[in-house]
């Protein structure tokens, strides 16, 4: 399990443990943290659950798919350092005190 900060846009911190083997954006639905839409239910269809991770986090991930990498482009302002889609991102130990910044909106 891991303890995960979902930071919204206005700065609204939720801090939720999340059961290894979810996703980071399964972790988001099932704690109904505002923000993160999922519209495709986390198939890497759309970029609705498009978040900015933490800069002390970035290295600490695994590396981006070329699937996630072309969705990025319909995100809402992507960062190419930071943007990720928290479908793609499996929870594990490794991730316990991971910081993700929600966008202002997601499109």
């Amino acid at each position: 399990m891991a303890k995960i900060t979902y930071i919204e846009h206005s700065g609204k911190e939720h801090v939720v443990d999340v059961a290894n083997g979810l996703t980071v954006m399964e972790g988001a639905r099932d704690n109904n943290i505002p923000g993160i839409e999922a519209d495709c239910g986390g198939a890497c269809a759309c970029s609705t659950c498009h978040v900015y991770i933490d800069k002390s986090w970035v290295e600490r991930l695994p590396a981006k798919d070329a699937m996630e990498e072309d969705m990025l482009d319909f995100a809402y302002e992507p960062n190419a350092e930071t943007s990720r889609l928290t479908c793609q991102i499996k929870v594990t130990d490794a991730l316990d005190g991971l910081v993700v910044h929600l966008p202002e909106k997601q499109i």
